[in-house]
């Protein structure tokens, strides 16, 4: 399941994954204030974490992952990744070179610094 997660200013797009991410998550929820983001801004930032409870994502929702970055690969600003789960730190660290923004990973014991990095002014 994917949330989105208030009180994140309004060029921020923040989300909390839990339990098993589907397709159906990506299509229902992210896609859709991804879309409406980049209708109101020129450029977006993505907080993106992963909760205790995350027991993994399916094939679906990598590609749509991967599909939503890639669509608007020049319009995202920042990204923060926080979770704990190695393949996750592991895949972004292996392909942080192809997102042309500033992208980071932070441990779940630093989720207030990572959500103060993505709203801070660049």
């Amino acid at each position: 399941m994917i949330e989105s997660l208030p009180n994140f200013p309004e060029h921020v797009l923040a989300f909390v994954c839990k339990g098993r991410v589907t397709k159906a998550d990506y299509e229902s929820v992210l896609v859709p204030a991804v879309t409406r983001a980049l209708e109101r801004n020129r450029k977006v930032r993505l907080y993106y974490e992963t909760a205790t409870d995350f027991a993994g994502i399916d094939p679906g929702a990598v590609w749509e992952d991967f599909k939503v970055g890639m669509e608007h690969l020049t319009r995202w600003e920042r990204v923060a990744v926080v979770t704990d789960v190695e393949w996750i730190r592991i895949a972004i660290m292996a392909f942080r070179f192809l997102i042309p923004c500033d992208t980071r990973v932070f441990g779940t014991a630093q989720a207030s610094d990572a959500r103060n990095w993505i709203a801070s002014k660049l």
